[in-house]
């Protein structure tokens, strides 16, 4: 088990202090993620506004690419199955010829 440390993290120009067991690199990397999604919103954003509002919308946005994400390994999953299930019938077929 990893050894729980403080951590601090700047995120939307704000400084947060958490105790966490999760690499501390992997959190800044998340962190990063984060403040590159508010930089692409854009000057005006950040400039009109508060950084609650700013993370609503990153908040958002990677709940809707999770939703994407897993949207499409259901698809790739089930297309691995049909692919697989077609390949054991074709096998099969030429088992019992």
């Amino acid at each position: 088990m990893n050894e729980k440390r403080n951590v601090t993290l700047e995120i939307a120009g704000s400084k947060y202090r958490m105790t966490s067991d999760a690499d501390e690199e992997h959190l800044h990397v998340l962190a990063r993620m984060i403040n590159d999604r508010i930089e692409d919103l854009g000057t005006k954003a950040k400039r009109t506004a508060t950084p609650a509002q700013l993370l609503a919308v990153v908040a958002l946005g990677l709940a809707d690419d999770l939703v994407t994400a897993e949207r499409r390994r259901r698809e790739v999953e089930q297309s691995a199955r049909e692919t697989i299930a077609r390949a054991i019938a074709r096998i099969d077929e030429r088992l019992e010829a």
